[in-house]
């Protein structure tokens, strides 16, 4: 692969990880080291195995096509469309209200606010929204892949040195994992859930993908195109590991737990980061931190008001918009449906943060189903096709993830 072909190519695989850092890492890795220990190691990478193919025929369509999955879904037929917009507007909120409480709750920590971590939440997703109506997000995306890079290599950082003093834990603080125990289970649900990322980000990527074309000019190789992607992915399972150490390592058995509300998390969080490296690396851990929760805040903000305009005009058989053009109706129903989760339905952040993964569990095998079949189907150029090992490879995933969903709904509700 020639370089200057790889530098036209990347960008959408680093926008989908910047999109998967967040809650997934940030909070869930790190609370599972810090309750478990390094037992969710292999729920780690068995989550990142399951879904890979569903992430990867996002950018996969992309390439081959020159459209997104909206466009896909759309020539399966209108019952595609509907089914797509039915699980995104019901999950939407969820995943909008949980990612913006953990950034509200590292602001309301790092600034010492004496706010209400509602009122915090509201005005991020004010500012927000202003910040994408007028077009600034575009500063923040390319500062992002600075800041992951920061973030990246003071996490490196720590967990060397939280390595290098050893794995003490105390025996009798321990917290074993036990499948009899309705809460460990439901932890292991809502982890899963978002690991890497809940599945909606595998439409979101395939925009990605269509915009970076239109702005380079540059139709990628599929080989150059999944090579971005897997950067991206198998980073992000780099840095879920790096999380779920340092939680290991500092926590796990000493008795202390995380805290369910957003400011009291957000400091543990950090003086996780000082304890291994010092105290002379808190406003990088700090600004890196929050630059990356903002970030993921303001990527959701702005998919869904993004993927929602056209998939409405064809359920309406209106003369279909810009793709990838916001929509300033559907970015308000976003906030406003989020904020009215917060400050009526909401208990905490842990309640929030666990709401939004355990839908984004349970609906995901519809998306895998879905992206299955828009990338077999026979609109598909064949070339373009998954070959028989990832057709394979995708079924084990869509069965193992329905299976699970299946178990989940019973052990739940019957």
């Amino acid at each position: 692969m020639k370089s200057k072909n790889l530098l036209k190519t990347l960008g959408p695989g680093l926008l989908w990880a910047g999109a998967a850092v967040g809650v997934s890492h940030l909070v869930q890795s790190t609370r599972a080291g810090a309750n478990y220990g390094f037992y969710f190691v292999g729920f780690l990478l068995l989550a990142n195995f399951l879904k890979y193919p569903s992430f990867e025929f996002g950018p996969r369509y992309a390439t081959a096509t020159g459209k997104s999955l909206i466009s896909g879904y759309n020539k399966l037929g209108k019952w595609a469309i509907i089914l797509y917009w039915i699980l995104t507007v019901s999950t939407m909120f969820a995943i909008q209200a949980a990612v913006t409480v953990v950034t509200a709750g590292l602001v309301g920590n790092i600034f010492n606010l004496q706010m209400s971590i509602n009122v915090i939440s509201a005005i991020i997703l004010v500012v927000t929204m202003v910040v994408l109506i007028i077009g600034k997000y575009a500063i923040l995306d390319k500062l992002i892949k600075f800041i992951i890079i920061i973030l990246s290599l003071t996490l490196i950082f720590a967990v060397i040195k939280g390595f290098s003093l050893g794995f003490h834990p105390n025996l009798e603080q321990v917290q074993n994992f036990d499948f009899t125990n309705a809460l460990d289970i439901a932890f292991l649900i809502a982890f899963i859930g978002w690991m890497p990322a809940p599945l909606d980000i595998s439409i979101w990527s395939s925009f990605w993908s269509v915009a970076k074309q239109k702005d380079t000019g540059y139709k990628p190789k599929m080989k150059e195109a999944l090579f971005d992607f897997n950067v991206g992915y198998i980073g992000t399972i780099i840095l879920a590991l790096g999380f779920l150490s340092l939680g290991a390592l500092v926590m796990y058995g000493t008795g202390e737990k995380f805290s369910p509300k957003g400011v009291a998390f957000a400091g543990q969080l950090i003086d996780m980061f000082t304890k291994n490296i010092g105290q002379w690396a808190y406003w990088i851990i700090a600004i890196a931190a929050l630059t990356t929760m903002f970030s993921t805040t303001t990527t959701c903000l702005d998919a869904y008001s993004r993927v929602l305009t056209p998939t409405t005009n064809l359920i309406l058989n209106k003369k279909e918009s810009k793709e990838g053009k916001i929509s300033v109706f559907w970015m308000s129903i976003v906030v406003m449906g989020s904020l009215v989760l917060l400050f009526y339905f909401s208990t905490s952040m842990k309640f929030m943060v666990d709401l939004a993964t355990t839908i984004s569990f349970v609906t995901a095998p519809f998306f895998a189903i879905l992206n299955y079949i828009v990338v077999t189907h026979k609109h598909m150029p064949p070339a373009a096709r998954p070959k028989r090992w990832l057709r394979i490879y995708a079924w084990i995933g869509i069965i193992s993830l329905s299976a699970f969903s299946i178990f989940y709904i019973i052990w739940r509700f019957l």
